[in-house]
């Protein structure tokens, strides 16, 4: 066996490397997820819409993270997504602070912004934050605006021969 071990130390060695490196990388991907995160406090906040939204998602405020979604689910008698968010501690938020889900940009990641209101009372365990806004469809907007775009401006434009104003199609105001 130390023969074996002799024979092959360089193989033996670039294996413990990747071993090495393997766990070194899952500590540094847990601890930059917010897997780490434990000493926070939980809030919870109910969304119309929560497309793109899933537990690990950053909760941030002025774009830095404070936070993450450590749950999700239906609430039974809104029928709305409820999600249950966990902030650090040496984060204090006003009570009346708002959430919004927010796009990175058109094609970015989403996440949960929270804006903080002007209240002295700060956020607590269990609290819930009533002002939110749902995710936005960027699909459906998106899909909205090519079907809309020209189909009023070519109606008119048809009805009037191709001229968009009464100036320009021959119609005055006298009889």
């Amino acid at each position: 066996m130390v023969s074996f071990i002799r024979e092959n130390l360089t193989e033996a060695l670039i294996g413990l490397l990747v071993v090495v490196v393997g766990v070194w990388f899952v500590v540094f991907a847990y601890g930059r997820t917010g897997g780490g995160l434990r000493d926070g406090y939980h809030v919870s906040a109910q969304f119309s819409n929560v497309a793109g939204v899933s537990i690990g998602t950053d909760v941030r405020v002025a774009g830095m993270k404070v936070g993450s979604v450590s749950a999700a689910r239906i609430d039974p008698a809104s029928y709305q997504a409820e999600l249950t968010l966990t902030i650090d501690r040496s984060v204090k938020l006003p009570a009346d602070s708002s959430a919004a889900i927010t796009s990175e940009g058109l094609m970015g990641g989403t996440y949960i912004s929270l804006m903080p209101g002007g209240d002295e009372t700060p956020l607590k365990e269990g609290d819930a934050i009533i002002d939110t806004q749902g995710s936005v469809d960027m699909l459906s907007l998106i899909g909205q605006y090519i079907n809309q775009t020209g189909s009023m401006k070519d109606k008119d434009s048809d009805a009037n021969g191709g001229a968009d104003t009464p100036a320009e199609t021959g119609a005055s105001d006298l009889p």
